[in-house]
Formats: C-alpha cells, structure tokens, sequence
C-alpha cells in the first residue's frame, strides 16, 4: 500500500476509499424538560457519522447507565433532507462550530476526530476552530459530593444497605435424602445477601428430571440459628419471627464449604462457591483454603452384555435381537447374497435313520435354499404307506451337532454330499442322491467340497448306467413305474431334441413353488406350461402328467422338466 506523501493518508483507489471512510463529529442538541421542578432543559451529547460510501449519515447518543431516557442509535443510517427542495447533506455541509437541523432537531457541531480534519483540510475545506461541548446542568448538579451521614453508634443498617448492596454470596450445596423412602440426592444453590443477611435456596433443575418446575425451594429471608426457649412453640407457619424469638441468626460465617448446614429441618452440604465468595472470605475472614469438593456420580464400570441362555423357540439370532433394543429389530441379512443366489436350491434324496421297520422305506427331498442358508424337508405322499406325507420341516437354519449356543455353526452346502449324515433337530438324514443342479453346483464350486464330497460325485458319474433314484419316493429298482418313467422320459427326450430353456422352466416352477417341495398344483402347472409354450396335448406328455401326478391337485414338476434336457 502507498502511502500519500502530503497527508500521510493510504493510497486506495476511490471506491475502495470510501468503503473504509467515515467522517465522525460530536454534537449536541439541547431539549426541553416542561414536567420537572429539578431541571428546566436537558443537554444531550451526540456523535454524527457521515459515510462516504452512499452520503448516508447517522446519529448515535452513548448510552449511559441509569440516565432514564432511550438512547442509543437515535438516527439510523440513511441520507438525510437537508431543505424542502429535497437535496440532502453533503460532507461538504458539515463544519465544525454551524448548527444542523435534522427531523426538526438542531445539532450543534462542536468538534471532529482527527481523521475528520485531516480528510476535510485536504479537500480544501477550511475548519472553524472547535468548541467546548456543551454540559447538562442536571448531570454536573449530580456530580456534586453526596450529604455526609453520621453514623451513630448503633448498626447503621443503611450503611449496610449502601455498602453491600448488589453483593451476593453463592453457594453450592447438595440435601441428601437417600435414607428416606424414594429419597434421592437433590443439587441447590444457596445465595446469602450482604445487604440484608438474609438467605434465599434455588433448586437446581435438569432435563428430564420429572420435577415441577419451581425455581425456588425457599423465599429470601433471614433464618433464625437459634430460638429463645419460650419460642420453641412460636407458630413459625403463620407469623414471622421478630428480633424478640431469636437469640442469633445465620451470618456469613455460618456458611463454609465442606461443612453441612441445617435450614429448616434440611441438612445441606456445602461442597463449592463462588470467586466472588472466595474472595469475601479471605479478605473478610482470613480463610483462603475454600477446595471444591468433589460431588459428581462416578458411573459404574459398564456391564457387560450377556445374551440370556436360547429358549429354543426361533433362530438364535431372532431371540437375541430382544436382548439389543426395547424394540426388537429383524437381523441384519446378507442383501448380496440375496440378489446373487435368488431362486437358487438345492435338492437332495435322503432317508432316515431310525429303528423302526417302516421308516426304512420312507424318503425325503431335502432343500437347501442358497440365498439364506436355510434347509427345508418335504416327504413325497405315498399311497397305501400309512404316512401322511408333505411338509416335515419348514425353512429354517439347522444347526450341526455339538456347536455352542453362544457362536453356533450352521450347515452349509459343503455339508450335503451322497452318504452325508445329517443330523436336523434330534434326526439323522442320509442323503442318498443328488440331482443334476446339485451336481452342476459341485463342480463349480469344487474347492468349497471335502475329497469325500467330491469323490461322492465320482462315483455317481460311474453309475450312470444304472438306474438314478428319483424323488417321488421310491427307487427304480424296486418299483416298476419308475422304470416306465424312465423309459418314457427317454422317448420324450429324443422326440423332442434340442428343445430350449430347461433351465428356465424349472427357474419358473420353483418361484411358485415356495417350499421348495418338488411339487405344484394343477393350475399353476399348466399356467407355466402355457407360458413358455409345451406340447402338453401331445400324447407322450399327457402320459407323462399323470404319471407325475400325486393326488389330485399335485404335480411332480421336477421329473417334468427332466424330459426336456438336451
């Protein structure tokens, strides 16, 4: 910045300069006071700004304390009417020594700063020489020394009043009530007036804290110390007690921090003040050993949490979201995993161990839903078996044997391979076959497999010339229809050759099919077969239909679709 070497002003551009310039004066104006009998007018000094960024100006009065008049900014900033032409002050107008009419109001203009001078003198303006400002008669009346009060022997309480007036002692202290029934620890503030040596109690409140908001536990009063004798059964809840019922009342020096104090049958300590009451005290008393005491609640180191021992009922996870929040929120899922493996099961031939004869012949198509990792059992109904069949277990998380209830383990598609015990709430399964999804499922995911798994595989690949199981029930070997199935199945196979989206017809019967059962209703079956077009009027496939179906409503939909492999 450069600096002007005739003014010693900065070098600013013209906008920039008048940004950063005000023009400061003092003033006065003079104003009547017709309804007192003390003062006949009133001198009021004023400070007059002049921005040189618009031309605007504005009048402010310092406020002064206790003057009983509004002052402050009495003119805000605006371009003020300088005649009934309608031009407006310039600071050209403005000298020091000449009266200025504003509102009506006339200011006399007794001085300036000096950058006023300086900015004035250098645009050529010549200043008249400054004036005294103008004093108020009232004001100097009240500057005069006060009347001198003889003090008489007595305690002069006015001179107390004076002295002290505006000087409280604060106090913090704490009444404990815990030894009552539902008593607690409750913080107050105690202020002691030197003024009148009389005690006022606050109740300090917090957020939430379930109180009747009332801000004072005790009125500001003097409290009697100690009582005549005859004034013990004064009625102290109707009258007030005199000079006459006590022989000493509380005073400053009752009140030390780390001692308690008794105040209407309340005892209260006194644990920290005030600087102000600090100082009192050591200048008064001589005490300047005031420690704060330490009040606050220590909090307990935090519990651990501990999930209660599982009930049994739900997965362990449903149950332990009760343990976590008042309301309970559904687990947190694998939304990934969801969206890659949607519509994805894989199904297993299995029967069950058990010593009883005629569970030896029953099977069942386990479902193990790739999206959740949940498991599903479904006994295909055979006639005459004396078993009612269809749903053994629903989908659900099966945990494996001898895992902890606190970290449990859950059964995975690397569990489930030809020959695998698996063992589903207190029943052991043996899966006996596969079928070709599972198989397709293994050899892309053959490092997730045992060498046992995978040589399970093996050694179905080498029995493919004998007859595969089926899961309606019952193997080939043992009942002749699931040989005719076979055969017709092989027929339909070269009849229709290369016939497309076998894959998407068994993606469609599973949609419908939410127990992952193998089966579906009649409806639903021809509904899908008619989206996607199958010759279900040819002979060979009617045949097929009612071979696969079980009862009336049901649909064996899985050895459908086998008829339309490539």
């Amino acid at each position: 910045m450069v600096s002007n070497p005739v003014h010693g002003l900065p070098f600013l551009p013209g906008t920039s300069f008048k940004d950063l310039t005000v023009l400061k004066f003092d003033a006065y104006f003079q104003e009547d006071v017709p309804m007192s009998t003390e003062e006949h007018y009133r001198i009021r000094q004023v400070h007059i700004y002049y921005y040189l960024e618009d031309d605007s100006m504005s009048v402010i009065e310092p406020i002064v304390e206790n003057s009983g008049i509004p002052q402050g900014k009495l003119i805000k900033r605006q371009r003020l009417a300088k005649n009934d032409r309608g031009d407006h002050y310039h600071w050209k107008d403005l000298n020091r020594g000449i009266n200025i009419t504003i509102y009506g109001k006339t200011f006399r203009i007794v001085d300036c700063d000096k950058f006023t001078q300086v900015f004035l003198e250098s645009q050529g303006i010549e200043l008249n020489p400054p004036e005294k400002m103008a004093l108020d008669p009232y004001t100097e009346l009240r500057k005069q020394p006060l009347r001198k009060y003889v003090t008489p022997t007595d305690f002069d309480q006015l001179k107390q009043f004076l002295t002290f007036d505006r000087q409280v002692l604060r106090f913090y202290a704490i009444w404990d009530d815990t030894d009552s029934m539902f008593g607690e620890c409750r913080t107050y503030i105690i202020h002691y007036y030197l003024m009148d040596d009389t005690v006022e109690i606050r109740e300090v409140h917090e957020r939430n804290d379930g109180r009747d908001p009332f801000p004072l536990l005790m009125n500001r009063q003097r409290m009697p110390k100690v009582l005549v004798e005859n004034a013990k059964n004064f009625p102290q809840c109707v009258l007030e007690i005199s000079d006459k019922e006590v022989l000493e009342w509380y005073t400053a020096k009752d009140f030390i921090v780390g001692k308690p104090l008794t105040i209407l049958g309340r005892t209260f300590f006194i644990y920290d003040c005030d600087p102000f009451t600090r100082q009192y005290y050591q200048e008064k008393f001589g005490i300047s050993d005031l420690p704060r005491i330490d009040m606050s609640k220590k909090e307990p180191p935090p519990m651990k949490q501990e999930l209660p021992p599982y009930n049994g009922f739900g997965l362990i996870e449903d149950s332990a979201q009760n343990c976590f929040a008042l309301i309970p929120k559904a687990p947190k899922k694998d939304v990934i995993k969801m969206l890659m493996n949607e519509n994805k099961v894989l199904r297993y031939l299995a029967t069950v161990e058990s010593p009883i004869p005629e569970d030896k012949d029953r099977r069942f198509v386990l479902s193990y839903f790739l999206a959740t990792d949940m498991i599903s059992i479904f006994e295909p109904p055979v006639r005459n078996s004396g078993i009612i069949g269809g749903k053994y277990l629903g989908r659900t998380k099966v945990v494996k044997p001898g895992s902890s209830v606190e970290n449990p383990v859950y059964y995975g598609p690397s569990d489930f391979f030809i020959g695998a015990v698996i063992e589903v709430f207190g029943r052991r399964f043996v899966i006996l076959d596969i079928d070709d999804y599972v198989l397709k499922y293994m050899e892309s995911n053959a490092a997730q497999y045992s060498p046992e798994a995978l040589l399970s595989i093996q050694n179905r690949i080498r029995k493919q010339e004998a007859p595969a199981p089926e899961l309606d029930g019952q193997q080939a070997e043992e009942d002749p229809g699931v040989q005719d199935m076979e055969a017709l199945i092989d027929t339909i196979q070269k009849q229709l050759k290369d016939y497309p989206c076998r894959d998407n017809i068994r993606e469609a019967f599973q949609i419908y099919d939410k127990e992952a059962s193998g089966y579906v209703d009649r409806e639903t079956f021809f509904k899908i077969c008619g989206s996607y077009q199958l010759p279900v009027d040819d002979s060979l496939i009617k045949e097929l239909i009612r071979m696969c179906s079980h009862g009336e409503d049901k649909i064996d939909y899985y050895n459908f679709v086998r008829a339309f492999s490539n």
